[in-house]
């Protein structure tokens, strides 16, 4: 029997350095590939899913960004582009990162979007599951290439999870999408939630639902998530865990979502597994890491329950 397999869009992945204090106080350097998609996608293959990211790589951060990847276990879909990859550097001696250099990924040229879209579609055609991160900067890929990839896949029969703001979120719902997860953040500064209130978040959430999503799913920092599943809106509860570093977490739940739904189960408990995989990242240091045995213990302390709506809020 084979693997469960996803294949994870990634259109600018990035190179990352991090600098930290070691424990006999000396300096470490930390060198890593970055950006959502990668996040996800090793996620993904912590949780044992066969995982194939397709992004751009070029220059001499290209290439040190594929190796780093490959190394992980993840299979890449390359495609030459003549710019080379975004990177960063950041200092987290202090506790806090510092941000000391960082140099933005090029725009793709027409042709490089083509052929990053055909590989895109030729490894998403035999994946059990499709997961689409978001560019590192808006420009980079025109927001049309997710709607052509979404509506494409899903027109093969393939599941689409997306972790998604902006264009390219309103691009991938007019595909249809089988899971959108955006954070509450995210919805009010796009002017799609009026405010963090539950009402207000329910009623952006059922919008969304009415633009192309199955189902939708939003991450609100400390506060439980929120999910719009066959109309209902329900609330996912984690016990309060100690916060080593929360970036990540949101992609790590992308991940364990998407590894679920691969996997055949329910949509609640997809969330269950997600919540777990992000509450387990917060506890070290590392985005999208974990160890799979912990997230699986940690699933039985996920609780989700159906929210009670103010009156005439249901439709």
């Amino acid at each position: 029997m084979s693997a469960v397999s996803a294949f994870v869009f990634a259109p600018s992945p990035l190179l990352t350095v991090t600098i930290e204090a070691a424990p006999d106080e000396s300096t470490e350097l930390h060198v890593h590939a970055g950006g959502q998609g990668v996040w996800i996608a090793r996620m993904a293959a912590t949780l044992g899913l066969d995982v194939t990211l397709c992004g751009v790589f070029g220059g001499e951060t290209g290439g040190i960004l594929q190796s780093l990847i490959e190394r992980e276990g993840i299979k890449v879909r390359a495609i030459s582009t003549a710019g080379e990859n975004g990177s960063y550097v950041h200092d987290r001696r202090g506790g806090d990162r510092k941000p000391l250099a960082e140099v933005r990924p090029r725009v793709l040229s027409r042709h490089e979007v083509d052929d990053l879209f055909g590989g895109s579609l030729a490894e998403g055609i035999t994946a059990d599951v499709a997961v689409l991160g978001g560019p590192h900067e808006n420009n980079v890929v025109p927001p049309e290439i997710y709607t052509r990839l979404v509506g494409d896949l899903r027109a093969l029969k393939v599941p689409v999870v997306a972790d998604l703001s902006g264009p390219t979120m309103t691009a991938a719902l007019e595909g249809g999408l089988t899971v959108l997860k955006v954070s509450h953040e995210d919805l009010i500064e796009d002017g799609r939630a009026q405010s963090e209130k539950p009402e207000d978040l329910a009623e952006a959430m059922r919008a969304l639902a009415a633009e192309g999503a199955d189902h939708v799913v939003v991450s609100r920092a400390g506060d439980p998530a929120m999910a719009l599943v066959d109309g209902d809106i329900w609330e996912v509860l984690i016990p309060p865990m100690n916060i080593v570093d929360h970036r990540g977490a949101g992609d790590s739940m992308t991940a364990g979502i998407a590894a679920a739904l691969a996997r055949g189960t329910s949509m609640n408990d997809a969330l269950q597994f997600g919540a777990a995989a992000g509450a387990v990242n917060v506890t070290r240091r590392g985005l999208a890491t974990g160890q799979p045995d912990l997230i699986a213990k940690m699933v039985e302390n996920i609780r989700v329950r159906r929210m009670t709506e103010p009156k005439g809020q249901k439709q």
